[in-house]
């Protein structure tokens, strides 16, 4: 089951101007709304309980993923919804793949299953959980995937795992298409592409025009190494996308963006997307021809809606 994903919106930040947290819900709504509307075909939210480095301060807006998923599923018919990507060490996994077998019914089939091994120890250790080493973190989310897929399969599970154990665990409904996609997120070429193509449908890599085309290279060795063929998995790049009606005004934005103190490394190609309707396009086009089937990005104005329909008129028909 490819994970239908050619044009993700994903918002990684709920702080926008003149919005209050009792006026939040309902801009969401408007910024999901107009992205369905604009040639999008799916919405992503971080999975963090504080805010993050790069994007904004720690003590900005956080919402809960999988529960403001649940509430744009209410308020969208089309897109595909799901975490960019789930923390594996913040939920036991079955209860996960639970939460997320409850958005798909929610939406009509349109959950994506986010996972990784999460990184953000200071969150962690805020709430209290527990952040083993990197090698343990691995070895959790293969337990994961293994559970989750099970579960999405099949009615009852059973499994028993180095990490993460299920003994006749129940998940009544099942996903309404009879599965859920699975996207592992992240670039790492020994551990987590591998497990992508063991167990994934969608992967999401990071990295310039150059970068991306040695990763993809890695996933397709790794396909052969466990004979799977890489046109089953859906690659996308995760991005940033600085949109304006013409060039000038697109660069005019990161110049605002750089005055403003964005990190260097959030507005160099390795990220940011950035130009008028041709450029968008042009740009995107490249990262197609390079193998992907999708691109990933947040707008960093996204709550100026022409923003959001710029980047979708441009980038959308690419994919598509």
């Amino acid at each position: 089951m490819r994970a239908p994903i050619t044009l993700d919106l994903h918002l990684p930040n709920f702080n926008y101007p003149d919005t209050p947290a009792e006026r939040l819900f309902p801009k969401l709504t408007e910024i999901a709304r107009t992205a369905e509307a604009s040639g999008f075909s799916s919405l992503t939210v971080m999975d963090h309980l504080h805010q993050i480095r790069g994007v904004g301060p720690r003590e900005n807006f956080m919402l809960e993923g999988n529960t403001i998923l649940a509430g744009l599923a209410a308020v969208t018919e089309k897109v595909t919804l799901g975490l960019l990507v789930g923390g594996v060490v913040y939920r036991n996994p079955a209860l996960l793949a639970k939460i997320t077998t409850t958005l798909d019914v929610i939406s009509g089939g349109r959950a994506v299953f986010g996972i990784g091994a999460a990184w953000n120890d200071e969150e962690a250790h805020a709430y209290d959980i527990a952040f083993p080493s990197l090698r343990e973190r691995f070895e959790r989310l293969e337990d994961a995937l293994r559970i989750a897929r099970m579960m999405f399969t099949q009615p009852e599970s059973s499994y028993d795992g180095r990490h993460y154990s299920v003994r006749g665990a129940l998940n009544n409904p099942q996903p309404l298409r009879g599965d859920i996609p699975i996207m592992v997120g992240g670039s790492g070429e020994r551990k987590t592409l591998r497990l992508v193509a063991q167990y994934a449908d969608a992967c999401n890599v990071f990295g310039d025009l150059e970068r991306v085309k040695h990763l993809l290279g890695v996933l397709e060795r790794h396909c052969e190494d466990v004979g799977r063929d890489p046109a089953e998995i859906t690659k996308t790049r995760n991005s940033s996308f600085v949109a304006g009606r013409t060039r000038d005004e697109a660069e005019r934005k990161l110049e605002a963006m750089r005055q403003a103190g964005a990190p260097a490394e959030r507005l160099g190609p390795s990220l940011v997307i950035a130009g008028g309707p041709d450029e968008l396009a042009e740009q995107a086009q490249a990262f197609k021809d390079a193998g992907l089937n999708g691109l990933t990005g947040s707008i960093p104005d996204v709550h100026d809606l022409d923003a959001i329909r710029i980047v979708g008129a441009a980038i959308g028909p690419v994919f598509t």
